[in-house]
This record gives structure tokens, C-alpha cells and sequence, in this order.
């Protein structure tokens, strides 16, 4: 496209914005049939000319230097009508990946609709598993999941965040789970802190790790705080699920029970440090299966070492009346699978060794191993997982869950899993 048809274009997107037009670059004359838009454009800072003086709209225009006068009209945006607004979204999508390499927000780049957004993931998953109950070893699984993110801009300050989600059972559809909502929160951003408000995605650790390192969800109210390479978040609320812990696999509900919990981390450039506290206020009882005031700390390290990185995290629970009352992990990394850049991938190797009253439910492992970890129970296993890029926002996972030993009752069998996820 010639230049001066691209500038033409984008004086469209800017009618009605105000502009005191002066003769700009020596090569357009006020002759010119684009003289005006040139001149407008230039005088409210879209389009530069060249040291010279020159414009040379006769010239080819590159990518990158259309998505140079994108990213200044999206700096207007607020003066533009819905109709204009609308054609420049359209545009930022288009020139998504020029506009990233100037440095223009990602948020700006997703919008779609007016102040709606939309973003998602899928799998395909297939585990084979190693829980034994009632004698009887679980029988494989096979599911998919689609989960759909919606962000709704209502000012520069606050936003609106759903994620509507659907489970589905390849074996068996009865056990589909339907469409359901697991997150819908306020977000209120006051400089660099934030207010939450809903539910909302609590993680716990390290997110490759075994505790917490799936998208809790929590009901609750959360205060965060992020600045340079220090981040912290205090919060209280329940949390939205029905994990047990009971030595006879009994349900004792963590659901409906106050929480309270604060977090916090720091980026040395050399090391990543995060550290954790999470209270539940519940029943005061002494038996083991009624009693529910537990208090865990947590720390975890991340270390990079080149392409490699070291990572390990501890947990203590101090008002439990199990035995088995911390857990630790230690492993080791290779290379970061890059969502944009197929042939990227990650592989790594850990070992972990859980007590019983560090386990709630939930876990970033995606085999079923700790799901042989019932009650008062220690269990050590080694878990080696792998991620690799195939194609853009297509990738490849897998782990495998081997070497494992149950203190109390006979050792599980290894456990793996493979799935293909998707990014849209």
C-alpha cells in the first residue's frame, strides 16, 4: 500500500478530532488531494516526516511503520466515536504482533467489542490412573475442557472478570459437568494496588508444584499490591470446593469455612523467592476428621541457572493434630516453552514428599497421585513433566507420576497423563 493511501485511511479514524493543519513537509503541496490529512495527522503527533523534511507518501508503507500510526491513534482513542473505536480495534488485532514489539499494552490489543474482551483455553486429556479404592485400581480417563474469559472495561480504573467453563466426559456424558461460571470479580486498581471483589483464581506455591498450583476458587475479598519486582496480596473469604482429608475419605468441607490468607514474593534477577500463610477459622474439634482451624506457612525458591533453574518449596502446618504435619519438594528445570514460538519446550524433574495435613485437594500435578493420599498419611513420589510448543497457542503435555511410597497401605502405581492445549 502506498503511503499516502495508508495516511488518507487513517485520517478517517480521526475526523472530528480537533487540529490547527499547517503545511508540513516540503514534497506536499497544498494541492495535493491528501494535503489535508497529512496535515492534520502530522499536527496532532499520528504521522512524522523524514529529517529532511520530507513525507514521501509515494513510498510503500512498511508494517511496522503502520503499526507505528495504529499505536498513535490508539494513544486518542478516548476522542474517537464507537464507530471510529471500532475500526481501530480491528486494526490492533490485525497488527497485534508489531504493535507488542512497540510496547503497546496487551489489553489495549485484545478488545473486540466496545469495552468487552475475550480470551480462552482447551484440552484434550487422557490420564491413565493409579488410585485404588475398594481394591480396585481407577479405570483411565479421557475429557476435555473449554474455558471462555471475558473482561468487561466499565472505567480506566475498574474492570468486570467471568470465565464460563465446560467439562466433558469422552466415556462417560453423565458426567459432564454443563456450562458453569467459576469466576466473576471486580477488579479496582488504585495506582499500584488493587482491590478484588467475587471469586476469583487463588494459587498457592509454586505453580508447577504439587500444593495449590491449580486456580482455586475463592469467594472473598483481596488487597494486592505490585511495584518493580516486589508483589503482595492479603485476603479472606471461603474457599469454593469440596476437598476432603478425612482418614475414611469422609468429607470434611473446607468450603464453608473462613479463610484468611496473605502471600507475598520478591524478584532478586538471581533467585525467585515466594512465601505464604493461609488460616482456616472452623471447628475447634480434637478428633482428627471434625477438626478444621488449620495454620500453614509456606516458602518457595526458584533459582535460574542458564536454561536451567532449580525450584523447591516447604509447607508447615502448626495446629494440626495429624502426624504427618509438613511437606517439601525439590526438582530441577530445562528451557521455557514459549507459547509464540513453536519448537520451545520445558522439561522437568521433581520429588516431593507430602504429609497429610498440608493436603487439602487440588494440585498443579496432573496425574492422580495424590489423590492415594488420604488422612493422617505421608507420601513421597518423583514426578517428571515435559511442555512442548507444536504450533502458536498449540501445545503438547505430559507427566509421568513413578516411584511412589505410602507410608501407611500397599505403594500406588505410577500415574502419567498427556494432553493437547490450546490458547485463543
Amino acid at each position: 500500500m502506498k503511503k499516502i493511501l495508508a495516511i488518507a485511511a487513517a485520517a478517517a479514524l480521526t475526523a472530528g478530532v480537533s487540529a490547527f493543519a499547517t503545511n508540513p513537509f516540503s514534497d506536499v503541496s497544498t494541492d495535493d488531494w491528501a494535503y489535508q490529512a497529512v496535515s492534520d495527522l502530522s499536527d496532532q503527533g499520528v504521522v512524522e516526516g523524514y529529517p529532511d523534511g520530507t513525507f514521501k507518501g509515494e513510498r510503500n508503507i512498511t508494517r511496522y511503520e503502520l503499526a507505528q500510526i495504529i499505536a498513535r491513534l490508539m494513544a486518542k482513542e478516548d476522542q474517537l466515536n464507537a464507530e471510529q473505536r471500532a475500526t481501530l480495534d480491528k486494526l490492533a488485532g490485525e497488527y497485534a504482533d508489531e504493535l507488542a514489539n512497540l510496547g503497546v499494552r496487551v489489553s489495549n490489543l485484545e478488545k473486540k467489542v466496545g469495552n468487552i474482551s475475550w480470551s480462552g483455553d482447551a484440552r484434550m486429556r487422557y490420564k491413565d490412573n493409579s488410585v485404588v479404592k475398594d481394591g480396585k485400581k481407577a479405570s483411565d480417563t479421557w475429557d476435555g475442557r473449554m474455558r471462555i474469559n471475558v473482561k468487561g472495561q466499565v472505567n480506566d480504573t475498574t474492570t468486570i472478570n467471568g470465565r464460563l467453563t465446560y467439562n466433558m466426559n469422552f466415556k462417560d456424558s453423565t458426567k459432564d459437568s454443563g456450562v458453569y461460571m467459576d469466576i466473576l470479580n471486580a477488579k479496582h486498581q488504585f495506582g499500584d494496588f488493587a482491590v478484588t471483589l467475587g471469586r476469583y483464581a487463588n494459587n498457592f506455591g509454586n505453580e508447577y508444584g504439587w500444593r495449590f498450583g491449580d486456580s482455586h476458587d475463592f469467594d472473598g475479598a483481596e488487597l494486592s499490591y505490585a511495584k518493580n519486582a516486589f508483589n503482595a496480596k492479603v485476603g479472606f473469604g471461603q474457599f469454593d470446593t469440596d476437598y476432603t482429608k478425612d482418614a475414611n475419605d469422609d468429607k470434611t468441607l473446607i468450603d464453608d469455612k473462613d479463610a484468611f490468607y496473605a502471600k507475598a514474593g520478591y524478584d532478586f534477577g538471581f533467585a525467585k523467592l515466594g512465601a505464604d500463610y493461609l488460616k482456616f477459622q472452623g471447628n475447634n474439634g480434637k478428633d482428627a476428621a471434625t477438626k478444621l482451624n488449620d495454620e500453614l506457612y509456606g516458602v518457595d525458591l526458584t533459582i535460574p541457572v542458564g536454561d536451567f533453574y532449580v525450584l523447591g518449596e516447604y509447607v508447615k502446618n502448626t495446629t494440626t493434630n495429624f502426624k504427618n504435619d509438613d511437606a517439601w519438594n525439590a526438582g530441577i528445570g530445562y528451557g521455557v516453552a514459549n507459547w509464540k514460538k513453536p519448537g520451545t519446550f520445558n522439561i522437568n524433574l521433581m520429588y516431593n514428599d507430602i504429609g497429610g495435613a498440608t493436603y487439602f485437594g487440588g494440585t498443579g500435578i496432573g496425574t492422580d497421585m495424590l489423590g492415594n493420599l488420604k488422612g493422617d498419611n505421608e507420601l513421597k513420589f518423583w514426578n517428571l513433566g515435559t511442555d512442548v510448543t507444536l504450533a502458536k497457542n498449540v501445545q503438547l503435555h505430559g507427566e509421568y507420576a513413578f516411584a511412589a511410597d505410602l507410608d501407611k497401605g500397599d505403594d500406588p502405581d505410577d500415574a502419567w497423563t498427556v494432553s493437547l492445549n490450546y490458547k485463543f
